[in-house]
């Protein structure tokens, strides 16, 4: 009943035409402000999820590293016991450090990382390399497999229709010496492939052979940087963290993804509700066009309270009809808000119809991701700001004590 009378008073003519228009207003503005949050949510989604499939081809599921300093100790049993845990699919030793590349004139200081052939498994660099195959060699002819950026930087080239130039590597020794020559070690590798995957990866990383790098810096045997985990398919990393926790002891620090770019994904997380806050505030000044536009229908119906509080209608009743008016604005606002953001991602996924400025982009349009609880969380929003909004002009017209004349 109090949704008819709403509608009624909607879609009746008013006295004074400034009520229409501050109704509609009000409804524009709502819609407004809901369009841009679903869709800046959506954008935020897409992003995130870009993010996550760019990282996700560099970092493993789970990654098991020292409390302190850069490197752990781990026995053959220790990583026996590690492989065959029913939720593990496959993991990798790798040992980490920086280090100088030198291509003839040309160098650049990298983060190698030294693999085992168990790391194609665990990541997905093979399916984003460009040039090249996935080859780490051996301890002997090591392979170097490298980052697009740090390609650029050195010139090494990987054609096989040319022979291959033997790059230099010089890294520093675990062992001191009062000789600074003595604390470096200088090797000969070859480039063998040419990774694409995100700016801050093709920069950096390049990847070789474990046991050469482990001779290189002069480290224990059963020493190591990490070691990086693929799970199984269903599996929760977050059950499988403490599961290994619980295995491993304090000895060791067990990260998932999500843990090893903390910062990374806080940053995205806290721009998404920021901008999504800013927009809230849209709607809380669509607010007061409603206050308003609900203010002068109290006063041009009068005499239509009169009539229901002659036939029997207690305030909370006229109270009710009032809130509903303003619900009722809020709800059309919402669903056209709602219905023109799904129809644009909706276009946008098909058609990328509007590109990202510049061209060093892996993707040249805005990726959106459309989720139920985006639409939840705006509709449950617009619908508290409506209520609240509602509540004074709905709170006035039920105090009128009015007579019929």
């Amino acid at each position: 009943m109090y949704v008819k009378f709403a509608w009624r008073y909607f879609k009746a003519k008013k006295s004074a035409n400034a009520i229409n228009i501050i109704a509609w207003v009000t409804v524009s503005v709502i819609a407004f402000a809901t369009c841009c949050q679903i869709l800046v949510l959506s954008v935020f989604n897409g992003f995130e999820d870009l993010v996550r499939t760019l990282y996700s081809s560099f970092y493993s599921d789970i990654r098991i590293g020292p409390h302190a300093g850069k490197t752990i100790f781990l026995s053959p049993q220790d990583f026996q016991r590690i492989k065959k845990q029913p939720y593990i699919a496959a993991s990798s030793l790798v040992i980490e450090e920086k280090a100088l590349l030198q291509n003839g004139e040309a160098q650049t200081v990298v983060n190698l990382k030294g693999v085992d052939n168990n790391y194609q498994q665990v990541t997905k660099i093979e399916d984003n390399l460009l040039y090249g195959d996935f080859n780490i060699g051996t301890t002997e002819n090591p392979g170097l497999i490298m980052g697009l950026g740090i390609q650029n930087a050195t010139g090494i080239s990987i054609n096989p229709a040319f022979q291959t130039d033997r790059v230099t590597l010089i890294l520093p020794k675990k062992t001191t010496s009062n000789n600074p020559l003595e604390s470096i070690s200088e090797g000969n590798i070859i480039g063998t492939g040419v990774f694409a995957i995100q700016q801050d990866f093709d920069n950096q990383y390049a990847l070789t052979n474990i046991d050469f790098v482990k001779e290189m810096l002069h480290a224990a045997a059963n020493e190591y940087s990490a070691v990086e985990i693929k799970l199984k398919p269903n599996q929760k990393p977050n059950v499988a963290k403490h599961k290994l926790e619980k295995l491993l002891g304090n000895k060791f620090i067990v990260q998932t993804k999500y843990e090893q770019n903390t910062n990374l994904y806080r940053t995205m997380r806290t721009e998404k509700w920021a901008i999504f806050a800013i927009l809230t505030l849209i709607l809380i000044i669509a607010a007061f066009n409603m206050i308003s536009a609900l203010t002068m229908l109290v006063l041009e119906k009068k005499q239509d309270i009169a009539i229901l509080q002659s036939m029997g209608a207690s305030p909370q009743k006229v109270q009710k009809i009032f809130l509903s008016e303003g619900i009722l604005l809020g709800v059309i606002g919402a669903v056209t808000g709602i219905s023109l953001a799904i129809v644009i991602c909706l276009l946008q996924l098909k058609y990328k119809l509007i590109p990202l400025a510049g061209g060093s982009f892996l993707i040249d349009y805005f990726p959106v991701k459309l989720l139920w609880t985006d639409f939840v969380l705006v509709s449950f929003t617009t619908l508290i700001i409506t209520f609240i909004a509602s509540w004074l002009p709905a709170l006035k017209a039920a105090k009128q004590t009015l007579t019929l004349r």
